[in-house]
Order: C-alpha cells, then sequence, then structure tokens
C-alpha cells in the first residue's frame, strides 16, 4: 500500500488559515473611552445651555438682600437662602392674582384644544364625508400664517362682539390649534382600521368608537397636545397686551413685566417672577412626562 508524501514545505489542506492582523485591544478601548467622554461631554454642555440659566436665576431669587448677586468670582451657591424674596413680590405686585388669572385661562385652553383637537383629529382621520381632504388642507396652512398677522382682525372681532378686556377674548384665538389637529390626525390615523371594524360589527357608532376604543390608545398625544397647549397659553403676553386694558384681569406675564419698571435695580424680585412663572409649568411636565414620551404615533393594537 502506497501512502502519499506530503511535501513538509507546503502547507496542509487541513490545516487553519493564517489570523489576520487583528487592532489592538487597548486601542480599541481607548477609542470606545474616548467617545463616551465626548458623548458625556457634549451632553453635559447641552445641560449647562438649557438647564444652566434657569438655575441661577432660582440661586438670585434665593439671595438675600445682604449678599452681593454681582460678586466677582460669582457665587452660584446662596450663602444664606431666603424666600424673602417670593414674599416681596407679592406684596409690591398682585402676582396671585396674576396666576390664578393665567392658571384660568391655561386651564381653559388645555381642556378645548383636547376636546376640539380630539373630536377634529378623529373625524378628519377616520370618518368619510365630502370636503374632509379640502379641512385638511385647512388646518395646514394655517400653521403657514403667524399670529402676528391676522392679531389687529382678532382684536376688532373681540370688540365687535363685546368681549375685549375679559378672559373670554385671551382663550378664544388659541381654543383649538392647528398643530394639536394634525397632531392627533396623525394619532388616529396611525391605528389599525380593524379595530374600528371590529367596534362596527359589535354594533358601536362613531362617538362609541371615538370614546371607548381610540381615544384611549392615544394618551401619549393627549398629553402632548395638553403640555403644548398650556405652554402657549402660560407664555402668551402679545394677545393678552393687546385685548386686556383692567389690571384686574392680567395675565402672569403682563403682571410680572411692571417688576421691570418698579425694581430696576433689584435682579433679586426679577428672578423670584421668573421662578414663580416657569414652576408651573415644570410641574405640568413632571406630571404628564409618563405619557408624553410615548410619542405621537401608538397603535391601538396590543400583543
Amino acid at each position: 500500500m502506497t501512502g502519499t508524501r506530503t511535501d513538509p514545505g507546503t502547507p496542509s489542506s487541513s490545516s487553519p488559515p493564517a489570523p489576520r492582523p487583528a487592532r489592538p485591544v487597548a486601542k480599541r478601548r481607548v477609542g470606545r473611552r474616548t467617545r463616551t467622554v465626548l458623548r458625556y461631554a457634549l451632553l453635559l454642555l447641552i445641560m449647562a445651555i438649557s438647564v444652566g440659566p434657569f438655575l441661577w436665576q432660582l440661586s438670585t431669587a434665593l439671595k438675600g438682600i445682604g449678599e452681593d448677586i454681582y460678586a466677582s468670582p460669582p457665587r452660584f451657591v446662596p450663602a444664606d437662602p431666603t424666600l424673602g424674596n417670593f414674599v416681596r413680590v407679592g406684596e409690591v405686585l398682585p402676582v396671585w392674582g396674576y396666576v390664578w388669572n393665567s392658571v384660568r385661562v391655561a386651564l381653559a385652553t388645555v381642556v378645548l384644544n383636547v376636546v376640539g383637537a380630539s373630536l377634529a383629529g378623529y373625524a378628519l382621520a377616520r370618518l368619510r364625508f365630502r370636503g374632509r381632504r379640502a379641512a385638511l388642507g385647512v388646518f395646514i396652512l394655517a400653521l403657514l400664517v403667524p399670529g402676528e398677522a391676522i392679531m389687529v382682525a382678532q382684536f376688532l372681532m373681540m370688540r365687535s362682539v363685546h368681549l375685549n378686556d375679559t378672559l373670554v377674548a385671551v382663550v378664544l384665538p388659541g381654543m383649538v390649534g392647528a398643530l394639536n389637529v394634525l397632531l392627533m390626525y396623525n394619532a388616529f390615523l396611525a391605528q389599525s382600521t380593524q379595530i374600528d371594524e371590529a367596534a362596527m360589527i359589535d354594533g358601536a357608532n362613531a362617538w362609541q368608537r371615538f370614546t371607548r376604543v381610540a381615544l384611549p390608545s392615544v394618551k401619549g398625544t393627549i398629553a402632548v397636545v395638553a403640555i403644548f397647549a398650556f405652554m402657549g397659553a402660560w407664555d402668551d403676553f402679545l394677545w393678552p397686551l393687546i385685548v386686556l386694558s383692567d389690571p384686574d384681569y392680567y395675565t402672569l406675564t403682563i403682571g410680572l413685566n411692571y417688576l421691570k419698571g418698579t425694581f430696576v435695580g433689584d435682579q433679586r424680585l426679577i428672578a423670584a417672577g421668573t421662578i414663580i412663572a416657569v414652576a408651573p409649568l415644570i410641574l405640568l411636565f413632571l406630571t404628564l412626562q409618563r405619557y408624553f414620551f410615548r410619542g405621537v404615533n401608538e397603535g391601538a393594537i396590543k400583543g
């Protein structure tokens, strides 16, 4: 029996291929750590830019009269924190009356936007009627019109119906926002049509399909609409300034503007007023953030 001779210098067919030169492990770890450091450095920079001014205003509002707010280098933490500046704001201005007016305007705007945008969005997304596409186009075109361009017409309309210088006039122009309608339209459009068909087979009418099937599935979008509506009404300055003339009906944004004229050099009171104005927005977001981050494309089918 003759065996096959193998040349010692020729590699065997069964031997594994030569390994490719691998990147050094240490070099890969250094690159990964560098990317992580850069990522966190960028996040810290963004946080400092977005949150830093608010924290500085809070620090200024908590500093007493005897503490120098213009010290160099600046001191971020107050040496003797006090709430006296918030009390002083309430003593020189009816700030809590302004807060109550803003709360009423904001809550009314939220309720009207949530109800109106939900009804309009569901009708545009799920119901079939003549002129549906034209109505959708009107809402889209409304986003292109700046609010300042129609304020004169809105004011003349409010004056013609004797609603100027009332909180009702502040609420009406923003009772249903075009953007909120489109958000609800997109949320309802993303739902499966099989749910509607199953509900129709069970005998549910349009109102029952809206309240019992579609609406509970878009809680995240409703939270987005509520936050947007509250922020828009709470921060609005120009329209209330135009339509209101009685100080008893001033909202918080208009009332706090008088701090600049009354206390030009006291930045502590201005900072305290700013914190009073921003605090409700933070509280609202913390309350609804669980629903807010669900996004606007929610489905109706849950597996």
